[in-house]
């Protein structure tokens, strides 16, 4: 067995599945259903293609429900625990708050701007029976975001246990499914990104089996006055969160380590106990620098 890897763009980010194979051709035909199943994924819930079920469902805001098919009916379920679970910090329509923010230039969103967008967000209120769902409000939007990458990669590495691949992961931009361990049994490291120092790490992770994510305050932002705004924005504030540089979960499941982290940064002061509660092992950066992790 030979590892292979194939590297590709999706989702805006570089990303790359690698896997233990007899043969080259074998595997890049494997390689080939996985990278369609995480585009398929992503056409399907990206907010910036007009034909996905998620710019359907936005465009008829205000009007009428839209019709979706069992899996976008189970992510909604999903969207919906995690907003219970997290007292409704992870709240799916919050997305219309990047309306009011540009990461590429150091300037705030003015009170007018922000104010309206903070009445379209209400998961609470996103009425859904049956396998329809409606948006009560003209403006209102649902954004995958928050899951949508991580489903992707738990989708990708199902499908490559099934086409008998035993060693390997999935990585899309740092968050990570694995598959299996390395072929001679050892664990897969993951480096984890100092949040403050492009190119360096500060910890190495062993991985076997299960997930890993990191959310952070270094993907998108701009520094101002001395402070940092980061693209995680709190649904109730509108503003970006500050108290974690930056949050990594290691879980089962990729869509369950993904969820986690973004809620643990929303949580801000409160996510150590969040994480603690939920079992997972986690490493996490305050905004001092100082270090926490927990091993699962």
């Amino acid at each position: 067995m030979e590892n292979f890897r194939f590297g590709f763009e999706a989702m805006a980010s570089g990303c790359e599945v690698v896997f233990a194979s007899a043969s080259k051709s074998e595997a890049q035909s494997i390689a080939r259903l996985a990278i369609e199943e995480i585009a398929r994924i992503e056409h399907k819930y990206s907010r910036y293609r007009q034909d996905s079920i998620v710019a359907r469902i936005n465009a008829a805001a205000g009007h009428d429900g839209v019709s979706c098919d069992d899996e976008t009916v189970s992510l909604l379920q999903y969207a919906d625990t995690l907003f219970g679970s997290s007292d409704g910090l992870f709240d799916l329509t919050a997305g219309v708050l990047r309306k009011a923010w540009n990461f590429s230039r150091a300037v705030l969103p003015e009170a007018a701007t922000l104010s309206p967008l903070l009445g379209l967000i209400g998961w609470q209120g996103v009425e859904r029976k049956g396998n329809v769902v409606r948006l009560p409000i003209g403006g209102m939007e649902l954004d995958f975001g928050g899951f949508g990458k991580e489903y992707a990669a738990d989708r990708a590495a199902t499908l490559l246990y099934s086409q008998g691949v035993r060693h390997g992961y999935v990585n899309l931009a740092g968050d990570i499914r694995v598959v299996g361990p390395k072929p001679d049994g050892g664990p897969w490291m993951i480096g984890i990104q100092d949040p403050r120092h492009k190119g360096s790490i500060i910890a190495s992770i062993p991985l076997s089996a299960g997930a890993l994510a990191t959310s952070g305050d270094y993907e998108r932002y701009f520094d101002l006055d001395g402070h940092r705004y980061c693209h995680i924005l709190h649904p109730r504030t509108g503003y970006p969160v500050t108290f974690w540089r930056s949050v990594t979960v290691v879980a089962p499941l990729a869509i369950t380590a993904g969820s986690c982290t973004t809620i643990a940064m929303l949580k801000e002061a409160d996510a150590l106990s969040f994480l603690d509660d939920s079992g997972m092992g986690y490493l996490m950066v305050d905004h001092s620098g100082k270090i926490y992790h927990k091993n699962t």
